[in-house]
């Protein structure tokens, strides 16, 4: 089945908020970011005596339960939401400031100048991510005031068959064209959609794919600098001989060292399993929901005397590690 050109044509059909909505979400989240730092800071500052992978664990579990807590604030309390995307940007411009006004000084100018520029890469990263197209498909025209090729209905029907992968024709010839999924949160079909990803606000599709990536490794080089930096810190101030006597900024010198080992700890795991994804020519969205898409079912006929089929799951479009990543960086946008 052939999709018409002009379904094929990406905009972006998200409605925006109104600015006072806008403005409102980014006061909350950066409320929310300053509140989750100073509650961290109470793990180094009244659990000195425990251990510092204790001390991971608790900030874990507080995260958790700052996570649970303000989601029933926004609900019950502010009646407004956060918005993730502010909330990522926040959380960096805390780190940044605090960072500048307490961690550098100690630390030497080939660090400064790494973590600097790191910080500067997350935050060009961050907006591309969030207004880039991940590939939106629509029956969309050059122009609002242009009449539409064929009937909406007609497209929606083509696009959920390509969505649910019955619009499939060929494994070999269609590749991540015919990969056409629907996004629930978007209200859009993608074309190679992965997932939605809420802390970038933007799904992540055949477009966007490799900047998410970009971004991914950009933010474990960041928290690795700022570790270090931070370390530097730590060791020449001497908190570790008197734990029991912080301050506020040596408390969330130690706070923020516990929230950043975290971020790292998955964000590795997503690292690790995105590459995989791409060496394996397979989408999140197609791993989990593979029972939905036909493509990706292997039907074993019956043994004698059964009556079931045996269903097993296969991609029809890996084609071995090398062409895979080779398919991947070479996709067309």
């Amino acid at each position: 089945m052939k999709i018409p050109k002009a379904m094929l044509e990406t905009q972006n059909q998200s409605n925006p908020l109104s600015r006072s909505k806008l403005i409102g979400r980014c006061i909350v989240s950066c409320i929310f970011v300053f509140l989750t730092h100073l509650a961290l800071s109470v793990i180094p500052r009244f659990f000195s005596a425990f251990s510092f992978l204790t001390q991971l664990a608790l900030s874990a579990l507080l995260l958790l339960l700052l996570l649970g807590f303000g989601g029933w604030c926004r609900r019950t309390l502010l009646r407004a939401k956060a918005s993730a995307p502010a909330f990522v940007f926040f959380n960096i411009l805390f780190i940044w400031g605090f960072y500048f006004s307490v961690i550098r000084p100690a630390v030497p100018q080939l660090n400064d100048a790494v973590f600097n520029c790191g910080v500067v890469f997350l935050f060009i990263g961050l907006y591309s991510i969030i207004t880039s197209d991940p590939g939106i498909v629509t029956n969309g025209s050059a122009s609002p005031d242009q009449p539409m090729e064929g009937s909406l209905s007609q497209v929606d029907k083509e696009l959920e068959l390509l969505a649910s992968g019955l619009g499939h024709e060929s494994t070999h010839d269609s590749g991540l064209l015919m990969r056409v999924r629907y996004c629930k949160t978007c209200k859009a079909y993608i074309k190679g959609l992965d997932h939605h990803c809420p802390a970038f606000g933007n799904c992540i599709g055949q477009n966007n794919h490799p900047l998410f990536l970009i971004l991914l490794f950009g933010f474990i080089g960041t928290e690795a600098s700022y570790l270090a930096c931070s370390s530097l810190f730590v060791a020449k101030s001497g908190i570790l001989d008197r734990p029991s006597e912080l301050t506020l900024s040596e408390s969330l010198a130690v706070s923020t060292i516990l929230f950043t080992i975290l971020q790292l700890l998955w964000q590795v795991v997503f690292v690790i399993w995105h590459i995989y994804c791409v060496c394996a020519k397979i989408r999140t969205d197609e791993w989990i929901k593979w029972k939905k898409y036909p493509e990706f079912q292997l039907v074993i006929p019956p043994k004698a005397g059964l009556n079931f089929r045996n269903i097993r799951f296969w991609n029809p479009y890996d084609k071995g590690i090398v062409q895979n990543v080779k398919d991947f960086l070479a996709v067309k946008h």
